[in-house]
């Protein structure tokens, strides 16, 4: 197994992080859209064309985005405010500080951190980015929500995280990119199925609800780019909560999730396109 040590923390990749598969650049592709919208800069021409179109029909979807962030950013902090030391983000995304090792270990330094993407992309940046601090531990594994058995099997998975210890799950801006037909209620179950009573699940998805003739325009764009969204309403996003007790406020737009800053208090619902919840399981 590929291990790579740093002076300032630890950090396990995965047996195939030297030998990423092909890269697709001519395509976009949904973490590069959403690293455009949040003003990062690992995304190419054809995410950026797809990107600025979708933000021509809907300027605000870069707002959602980043209301996005923060919601993460917050949730993170309060599951390990409340002493829960490990995370597995499961579709983390291009690496965009703050990252959620870099939010846990603020609060608790010994936090550890298993990333989990199936873009090339990430794997390229997680070597040099998701590193650890030296108390923690951060691993990153190249695996898809769709093969729950790859991640919970996964040797790094099982080197830095204690199954047998409260875990926060975090499947935060991903789900919407998984059909129905592929059964995400049950994936999500497979997954909270392994984390022990005292785990917390933390999620974000997007949603239609608010939507008017430009989000519909924007999501129609979205497909078109050749990236498939599977928006849910309020009630279909509530499932994947199942017998979990939620956090207050509850599920609410990521923007109503214990705000802290002007930007989410004033923001107007149509122009937030996430729902998002902390919840623990009994």
């Amino acid at each position: 197994m590929a291990e790579g040590s740093h002076l300032d923390g630890w950090t396990e990749m995965g047996p195939d992080w030297e030998v990423p598969p092909p890269m697709r650049t001519d395509i976009a592709h949904g973490a590069r859209i959403y690293d455009y919208f949040i003003g990062g800069k690992d995304n190419f021409p054809a995410d950026r064309a797809a990107a600025e179109h979708v933000l021509e029909l809907r300027p605000s979807l870069a707002l959602a985005a980043r209301a996005n962030r923060r919601f993460m950013c917050r949730a993170v902090e309060y599951v390990a405010s409340q002493g829960i030391r490990q995370f597995l983000d499961i579709g983390t995304g291009i690496p965009t500080s703050p990252n959620t090792h870099e939010v846990a270990q603020s609060v608790i330094p010994e936090a550890r951190v298993v990333y989990v993407d199936n873009d090339p992309m990430v794997l390229v940046h997680a070597r040099a980015l998701l590193v650890s601090a030296p108390e923690g531990r951060t691993a990153y594994i190249d695996a898809d929500v769709r093969d729950p058995s790859s991640i919970l099997d996964h040797p790094s998975l099982r080197k830095v995280l204690d199954l047998t210890e409260p875990v926060c799950l975090m499947l935060v801006a991903l789900l919407h990119f998984v059909a129905d037909e592929e059964d995400p209620y049950g994936l999500v179950a497979q997954l909270l199925d392994a984390c022990p009573s005292g785990s917390r699940l933390i999620l974000t998805h997007g949603t239609e609800d608010f939507s008017d003739e430009a989000g519909a325009r924007a999501l129609q764009a979205y497909r078109a780019s050749g990236v498939n969204l599977h928006l849910r309403p309020h009630a279909a996003v509530l499932r994947f909560f199942d017998g979990l007790e939620l956090a207050e406020p509850g599920l609410q737009l990521v923007n109503r999730w214990r705000p802290d800053n002007d930007l989410d208090r004033q923001a107007r619902p149509q122009d937030i396109t996430w729902y998002g919840a902390v919840a623990s399981k009994p």
